[in-house]
């Protein structure tokens, strides 16, 4: 009867470890996680061809599943200018940015971080709502 309530207070522990080790300045990962999300924020609304370079494969996949090419998929779905870096979390190989105006999702490649969905928005009960993501 006593499992459920241990076992919430249990994934706060652990959530909260997480982020206190990975969500400062100074950490390698977390500089570079938030440089290349303020980069593909910065270029997406103007320049879709150089935001298509900063996507996963898989995102920029799937956008040219919708439209024929990553630029046209991306153009459509006009991405927000993020403005500043709010804050940023890593979780290994994976990592969420804040900014101003948008969160975005990353996930570490061999050459880097890279977007893999942009334009998401917090729902109440669920998870981001993004217009711009991978399959």
């Amino acid at each position: 009867m006593h499992a459920a309530p241990l076992s919430g207070l249990l994934a706060t522990l652990v959530g909260a470890a997480a982020l206190s080790g990975c969500s400062g300045q100074g950490n390698p990962e977390v500089d570079a996680a938030g440089a290349a999300a303020l980069r593909f924020s910065s270029v997406a609304p103007t320049d879709a061809a150089t935001a298509c370079s900063l996507l996963a494969p898989q995102t920029a996949s799937e956008l040219e599943q919708g439209s024929g090419s990553c630029a046209r998929g991306l153009s459509d779905a006009s991405p927000p200018a993020g403005g500043g870096l709010r804050e940023v979390e890593v979780y290994g190989l994976d990592a969420m940015v804040r900014l101003d105006r948008d969160t975005v999702f990353l996930a570490r490649f061999e050459k880097g971080w890279k977007v893999t969905a942009a334009g998401c928005t917090p729902r109440p009960d669920g998870p981001y709502e993004c217009d711009i993501k991978g399959g």
